[in-house]
Order: C-alpha cells, then structure tokens, then sequence
C-alpha cells in the first residue's frame, strides 16, 4: 500500500519539485499551501513576492494539476498573526532582532501542519527544504545533517525539529543542488522552473521593519544616541529600527566609525561604538532544542553559526542553570544579536540550537 504524504506547496520552485519526486517515487502525493496572509490588501503588496500569497496558490494549484495530485489550501491566517507575527513584533519591542523563519518552521510547517496532516490520514509531511533527515540504529534516533549544496543549506532554521517531527517529514532535495531542481523542474514541465526564490520576510515584502512595527504597535517615540559611556550623541530613531552591529543608516556623525554595540529598549537609547566593541567570545543561549540527545549533560566542543547567513567557528558548548548553555568562542564573533538563534554543529550533522539571549 502506498505511504501517503502531504507536501507544503509554496507555489516556488522547490516545493513544486519535492512533490513531483515523490510521486516519482511511488508515493501517493497531496499537496497544501498555507494562507497566512492578514488581509486582502496585503496579498495584493506581496502577490509577486511572498512564497503564500494569493499568486503562490495559483502557482501551487496549477503545479497539483499537472502532477495530477489532490490540492488543498489551509487557512492559518490566525495561527501565522499569533505564533509568527506577534511574536517578530514583540521581540523587536524587547530590543531583540528575532528570525521569525525559525518560529514559522516551528509552529506552523512543523506543527501544525503536521497535526492536519496526521487529521488527514498521511504518513508523512514533506518540504521543499534543502536539508537531510536520516536514521541512526547506533543512536536509535533521527538526525538532521546538512543538504549536498552547502550554498543553499537550510539546517540552521531547521534546529527546533523534534524526533516526532523528524520521524514524519522527508525532505526530497537534500541530496541536490539549485540547478539540478530547476532541470528537474524542467524535465517535469512544471511552469515554475524560472520562477525566482522569495527573498523578504513575507509579511514584510518591502523590508521596512520600522514602519512595520510602529503599525503595529503604534510605537514611534524618538530616541536617543548614546556612547558606550552613556554620554548623549544624538537623536535616533525609535530603538526597534536598529540590530546590534549596524553602521549604515544611522544618520548620526561622531567622526569616527560606529556601530550599534547595544539597545536599551526601556530607556530608548542606541548605544554606538567603535568597532573592536561589537566583536564577543561568548553568549548565553535558552529556549533550547537538541537532536542528538534530550539534554546537555556536560561540555561540547561544536561548531557554531550565531546567524544564518554567518560562517561557523568552532566553541564549547557549556550547560548552565536555569536550562539555558553558555557558549565560549576560540575566537571573537562579531555582532552576536540577542534574538537570533545559535545552531551547533558536529561535521554535517545538526546538534542542536537555542536562542541568543545575550553577548558575553
């Protein structure tokens, strides 16, 4: 009997093509999209360029009938404003800089969806994520390891993953690169093959989070600039325009080159300094995921990412009170954001993450 699997279908290339693989493959193939979008006016501002717009649904829809597989769309609208946005909104209110990628794998592809498709009677979910799950009888668990095109890897958003989830997801195109999912969307006939990768935050399509948030929250009390010192530099912007690390667009000359070094949300205060104070050896992490193992019972010599777009380094990983790690750097990183999230590595294989709580 076939294992029936529901493939998240984005309307993009990738998903598209997952779907067509499995079916290849000999599996009996649904496929679903999420609407996630807040209103009607909005998917209009984000139809070309959002993966769950109304455009993307088209894209899906016309991919399930050449594949010739069941189609469905998901209204989440309400669970994406609560898990997803609300959470981006109030992070950033904290002084934080949140990847709300992370909470959307968390909640919404691997949760809830998840939970539909186990109501639906699948065996599995699947994704067009480029990433690798495999099982290990030694550890007698699955585990996450990178995809074959390390360029467009995406374990580092992918660390939240449970065993339940691991145990039914697939992901078809670990083992391929970006230009062998576009021939095989070709060979496919899939009117997607050129279709170009999203790249914004989608509910963000234009990449003003300032404007954003204050619509958000109404929130838009100027701020100040202040040195390391506390010595008053200037006016700023409200604090949750900034991230830690950031030189341009700051409005703001010292005749020196600055940079945000901190944000002081309950003050609304931008501290700026020189470059040597936006590099640490070391962080606190929480909000902790393992794959490997349940718990960090002692020291772990890793590699570690503090963003998705940084190059690992090599650190300790050191369990501390409260459920939370401390993590030593051998060699300063720089810009180590609260928010974001820290992902450890061993080789190609994912050990685990948590988020960034402070620098050190």
């Amino acid at each position: 009997m076939k294992k029936k699997v529901l493939v998240a279908m984005s309307g993009g290339v990738d998903s598209s093509v997952a779907a067509a693989i499995l079916k290849e493959e000999g599996y009996e193939v649904y496929g679903a999209t999420m609407q996630i979008w807040q209103t009607e006016t909005e998917d209009e501002l984000i139809r070309e360029k959002s993966c769950c717009s109304l455009t993307a649904v088209d894209d899906a829809r016309r991919v399930a009938h050449i594949l010739d597989i069941p189609y469905y769309v998901f209204n989440m609208k309400d669970d994406f404003k609560k898990e997803v946005i609300n959470y981006f909104v109030d992070e950033y209110i904290k002084g934080r800089t949140p990847n709300p990628c992370i909470m959307c794998n968390r909640k919404i592809k691997f949760e809830l969806f998840l939970k539909k498709a186990m109501v639906l009677g699948m065996d599995y979910i699947a994704t067009g994520h480029y990433a690798i799950i495999e099982y290990d009888k030694s550890l007698y668990r699955y585990i996450l390891k990178r995809s074959k095109a390390r360029e467009k890897d995406q374990t580092y958003v992918l660390y939240n993953m449970t065993q339940e989830m691991l145990s039914k997801t697939i992901f078809p195109l670990g083992r391929f690169s970006k230009d062998e999912v576009r021939k095989l969307a070709e060979k496919f006939k899939l009117p997607v093959a050129r279709k170009p990768d999203s790249q914004e935050i989608c509910f963000i399509p234009d990449n003003d989070y300032g404007s954003f948030i204050e619509k958000e929250t109404g929130i838009n009390d100027e701020g100040v600039y202040v040195d390391t010192e506390g010595n008053i530099l200037g006016k700023s912007k409200a604090y949750y325009n900034y991230t830690i690390g950031q030189r341009k667009g700051l409005g703001i000359s010292t005749g020196k080159r600055m940079y945000v070094v901190d944000i002081k949300p309950e003050e609304n205060k931008v501290v700026l300094g020189e470059e040597d104070k936006v590099f640490s050896d070391g962080l606190i992490a929480s909000d902790l995921n393992f794959i490997l193992f349940d718990k960090l019972e002692s020291e772990l010599e890793v590699t570690a990412k503090i963003r998705y777009t940084a190059k690992e380094a090599k650190a300790k990983v050191i369990p501390v009170q409260n459920n939370k790690v401390l993590v030593k750097f051998y060699e300063k990183q720089r810009a180590i954001t609260p928010g974001q999230s820290v992902v450890f590595y061993s080789g190609d294989i994912v050990v685990g993450g948590g988020i960034i709580e402070k620098a050190l």
